[in-house]
C-alpha cells in the first residue's frame, strides 16, 4: 500500500506552478466527441482523473495523443465505434454521464452509460440531466444491471431546441445541456445555469469548435444548432482549487510560496475572505504570491455556494487554515450535505471544531430541517499533533495533507489514489517547496 509519509512544522517556501484544470480538461475532452474535427489542449494536468476520462473516450472510438511531459493531448474521433461504456468504469468518476449529451446528436443507436460515481460527499442527484435531455427531446431510462445499474439514452427522431430552467444551478446538469443542445434543431437556452470558470472554459473551447454559443445576464446561456464544426487548439486554465490549497497551506505553515497561473478573476470570493482573516498574498501577471503577514484572526462566517460564491472545494483546506487563527468561525456548507465528515480526523488531531444541522449562515438552504450536519463552527488557534490517516475523499485529502503539514510529529496518508484524482505530482511539488514528505510503500493494512 502506498502512504505519504509527512513531516510538519516546515514553512513553504518557494515557486510552484498550477496545473491545468481537472473541472476544465475532463469535461472538454468529452466535448470534443460532438464533432470528428481534431483537438488539441496544452497544460493537462497528469491525473488519474484525466486517464479515466481518456480510456472513455478511446472506448467509443477517440483517437489520443498524450505528451504528458509536455503536457499536450490531442483527441480525434473521426467514427463512434460503440456507444456503449463498459460497467468497469461505473463509479469511476462523474463523467461518464456527460457520453449522453455528447453523443445524442451524434448516433442514433442506444447510448449506454454506467451509474456515475466520485467521491462520497453527498447525493449528487442526476434527476436534473435526465429531466432535461428528454426536454430536450431524449429518451432516457435506467435499467438493473448484473452488478451495477446503466442508463440507457437515445434521440431516434433527433433533438430538439427548447427553453431549460434548471431547478439548482448545477455543474454536471448544464453542461450535459450545452453538450446536448449543440446539435439540436433551432436554439436552446438554458435558465439558472451553473456559470463557473471551468464552463466558461468549456464555452470558449465550443466556440472554437464551431458552436454559436453565449452567456446572457441571469445565469442565462444559449446554444444555436451547430452544423459544421472546426479543428480547435486550446489551452486549459490553471485548476483555481490547487491554486487555494497551495496557498492556504504556504499561510498555516507561515511561509510565502508563489503559485505561477493562478489568476486573480477566477479567485476574488477566496482571496476576499484569505484577507478578511489576514492572509497574505499579492497579485502579479504571472500568478498570485501567498505569505503568511502575522497571527491570523478569525471571527469570519462563510457559506459556500455555486460561482461567483465560495467554492464547496475550498472549505476543506480552509477549516484547517481557522485552525490556526484567534477567535470563532462558522462555515455553512450549502453544496453538498455530507462534506464536514473529514472534520472528526482534523478534531482527532487537536482541532476545535464543532458540527451542527442547522443552517449556520445568513439563509436557510436546500438541507435545513434535514438532520444533515452541514454547518461547522471552528475555534482557534490550536496545535495540531500527528496522526495515520486515510484519505476519505479528494478534498478532504488536501485538508489532511495540510493539517499534517501543521503538525507536531510525522503523519502518515493512505488511500493515495483520491489524491491522485485532482492533484498532479503533488509530494513532488511540495517538496520543492521545502516540506518534508515522501512518498513510500507499507505492508501495513489499510485504515478504513
Amino acid at each position: 500500500m502506498e502512504i505519504l509519509k509527512i513531516v510538519g512544522g516546515v514553512p513553504l517556501k518557494g515557486t510552484v506552478k498550477a496545473s491545468g484544470a481537472k473541472n476544465a480538461i475532463t469535461k472538454m475532452l468529452v466535448a470534443s466527441l460532438i464533432s470528428d474535427k481534431r483537438c488539441t489542449f496544452h497544460n493537462v494536468p497528469n491525473i488519474t482523473e484525466v486517464e479515466v476520462t481518456v480510456e472513455l473516450c478511446k472506448e467509443i472510438g477517440a483517437h489520443i495523443e498524450w505528451d504528458r511531459t509536455e503536457k499536450t493531448l490531442q483527441i480525434i474521433t473521426k467514427e463512434l465505434k460503440t456507444t456503449y461504456i463498459p460497467q468497469r468504469f461505473s463509479g469511476s468518476n462523474r463523467i461518464p454521464i456527460l457520453m449522453i449529451g455528447a453523443l445524442l446528436g451524434r448516433t442514433e443507436e442506444d447510448i449506454v452509460v454506467p451509474t456515475v460515481g466520485g467521491c462520497n460527499i453527498g447525493k449528487r442527484p442526476i434527476t436534473f440531466h435526465i429531466d432535461a435531455l428528454r426536454k430536450l427531446g431524449a429518451e432516457v431510462e435506467y435499467r438493473d444491471m448484473k452488478k451495477d445499474g446503466a442508463y440507457f439514452a437515445h434521440a431516434h427522431k433527433g433533438l430538439q431546441g427548447c427553453i431549460l430552467e434548471l431547478p439548482y444551478p448545477s455543474v454536471g446538469a448544464t453542461e450535459n445541456c450545452i453538450l446536448a443542445a449543440c446539435r439540436a434543431k433551432g436554439t436552446t437556452v438554458i435558465k439558472n445555469a451553473a456559470i463557473e470558470c471551468e464552463i466558461m472554459d468549456l464555452i470558449l473551447f465550443l466556440q472554437k469548435l464551431g458552436v454559436n454559443i453565449y452567456v446572457d445576464v441571469n445565469r442565462t446561456i444559449c446554444i444555436h444548432e451547430t452544423k459544421n464544426f472546426y479543428e480547435v487548439e486550446h489551452t486549459v486554465i490553471s485548476d483555481r482549487i490547487e491554486a487555494a490549497s497551495i496557498g492556504m497551506a504556504a499561510i498555516a505553515t507561515k511561509g510565502k510560496v508563489f503559485v505561477e497561473g493562478a489568476r486573480q478573476e477566477n479567485m476574488i470570493t477566496f482571496l476576499n475572505k484569505l484577507r478578511e482573516i489576514g492572509g497574505g498574498f499579492k497579485v502579479f501577471e504571472q500568478g498570485i504570491e501567498f505569505y503568511y503577514a502575522g497571527p491570523l484572526k478569525g471571527g469570519i462566517h462563510i457559506e459556500t455556494d455555486v460561482h461567483p460564491g465560495f467554492m464547496t472545494d475550498w472549505q476543506q483546506p480552509f477549516v484547517v487554515l481557522l485552525t490556526q487563527a484567534e477567535g470563532t468561525s462558522i462555515i455553512h456548507e450549502t453544496v453538498y450535505e455530507n462534506r464536514f465528515g473529514y472534520t472528526q480526523t482534523i478534531k482527532e488531531m487537536g482541532a476545535d471544531i464543532e458540527c451542527f444541522t442547522q443552517c449556520l449562515g445568513g439563509r436557510l438552504c436546500r438541507f435545513a430541517a434535514q438532520n444533515f450536519a452541514h454547518s461547522v463552527v471552528v475555534k482557534g488557534p490550536t496545535p495540531l499533533k500527528a496522526k495515520a490517516v486515510a484519505v476519505p475523499d479528494l478534498r478532504a485529502g488536501f485538508a489532511y495533507v495540510m493539517a499534517a503539514l501543521i503538525s507536531e510529529g510525522e503523519s502518515t496518508l493512505s488511500n493515495l489514489h483520491y489524491l491522485d484524482r485532482g492533484y498532479e505530482s503533488l509530494e513532488e511539488k511540495l517538496s520543492s517547496l521545502g516540506a518534508h514528505i515522501e512518498r513510500t510503500y507499507t505492508e501495513e493494512p489499510a485504515l478504513v
